[in-house]
């Protein structure tokens, strides 16, 4: 068991009982699979509570959708499954406002659909076992119109970027998604988010890298990096110009010039360089939440969702004066869902959350159809919400 705990008189919070930012985002990438029955708990009490409000409505049943990306134009959702259960991936129909299995395609079997690409993954030891890992970040590119490729950071029984065909044989069903291949992550190192070039290499963030410690990446060092996997040679290479506490969220720029960063450490998006230099072009002021997945819509905006930063109701540490993750991710805290324009990285809020005990652990959010859909690294749901009444709380 990775030690998670950080005495409160040594710890150099500006606030008296909140962690440091660096604490926080999906705080989760280097200790999630071994912490799941703790930050569960919230969401497992709550299962019977499925309250939808007029302009706030819940997909409940859904184990922790942690990110999600929309397929195509289509009103269908991928979602990740950070929890231990027998799925990996989901589907959501946001039309139908219902959820489906999609990897395996049968949760009681264990049924899925493989065609291992030798050639292309040399390095893959194989078919994933769907009960014994769980998914994280995501990331989608088209091929055609009936053609996509799903990319899943995963944990559990390896350490891999699992890769799935996605077939939309006809538009109006649910999609037949198919492994293909994976690629193991950098010594085995705990991934959290990852994004895909033109020619399918690969950018990946390490948030505590071997060697570091997560109560190193609470007290400020940089635990972490992006990472970079040459499609053509299979091998990763340690981007230090990334270096920082926590980096999460990762997305291509328009052009493939450039990349984005959305750092739970720095509590901001910053813009690199993808010329060998990596050199920062610009970042965005310091935000109040604390970025998680980052994602960019169909117009190139930046999609990132998080927590409130600043919030004295919780209290995160225990009686011992330890940081505690499970108090951090038992306690709800408001949310917000933001846009940032990719030149100016200025932000626009999609949508935001009151504090609410049946929803929280906010990590990402899809506008979809005059909706934003919602994400949870640790629940039982997902959230919608009309665009129309989004900006406000409830």
């Amino acid at each position: 068991m990775i030690n998670l705990v950080l005495k409160q008189r040594n710890f150099n919070s500006p606030l008296a009982n909140q962690p440091t930012p660096q604490s926080l985002g999906c705080l989760l990438a280097s200790a999630a699979v071994l912490f799941f029955s703790p930050l569960t708990s919230l969401a497992d009490a709550n299962q019977s509570d499925c309250t939808s409000t007029s302009d706030r409505q819940y997909l409940c049943g859904i184990p922790s959708a942690e990110d999600l990306v929309r397929l195509s134009d289509t009103s269908l959702l991928l979602a990740s499954v950070f929890a231990p259960g027998p799925g990996m991936l989901n589907v959501i129909d946001t039309k139908t406002a219902s959820w489906h299995s999609v990897y395996p395609t049968d949760l009681t079997t264990g049924a899925a659909s493989n065609a291992y690409d030798t050639s292309r993954f040399p390095d893959c030891p194989g078919a994933p076992e769907p009960a014994a890992m769980v998914t994280h970040g995501l990331f989608i590119t088209e091929e055609t119109d009936t053609h996509s490729t799903l990319y899943a950071v995963s944990h559990g029984a390896r350490e891999t970027i699992e890769v799935f065909d996605v077939h939309r044989p006809d538009p109006s069903a649910l999609p037949v998604v198919t492994w293909i291949g994976c690629v193991p992550t950098p010594e085995g190192q705990e991934a959290n988010s990852v994004a895909v070039l033109g020619d399918g290499s690969l950018l990946a963030t390490i948030p505590v890298e071997h060697g570091f410690t997560f109560a190193q990446s609470m007290e400020g060092i940089a635990t972490g990096a992006v990472h970079h996997w040459d499609s053509t040679t299979n091998d990763w290479q340690r981007l230090d110009a990334t270096a920082q506490p926590y980096p999460n969220g990762v997305e291509i720029g328009t052009g493939e010039q450039s990349f984005y960063i959305a750092s739970s450490g720095l509590r901001k998006i910053i813009e690199y360089s993808l010329d060998p230099s990596n050199r920062v072009l610009r970042e965005s002021s310091e935000m109040t939440i604390i970025p998680d997945n980052l994602h960019a819509d169909p117009e190139g905006n930046l999609l990132t969702g998080g927590l409130l930063f600043d919030y004295p109701e919780c209290v995160v540490f225990d009686a011992q004066g330890n940081f505690s993750l499970e108090l951090f991710g038992a306690c709800a805290r408001p949310y917000e869902v933001l846009s940032y324009d990719p030149n100016s990285l200025q932000p626009t809020k999609l949508a935001a959350g009151a504090a609410n005990a049946s929803f929280t652990n906010v990590t990402m959010g899809v506008e979809v159809n005059g909706s934003v859909w919602v994400g949870t690294f640790a629940g039982d749901r997902v959230e919608y919400v009309s665009t129309a009444t989004a900006n406000g709380e409830d």
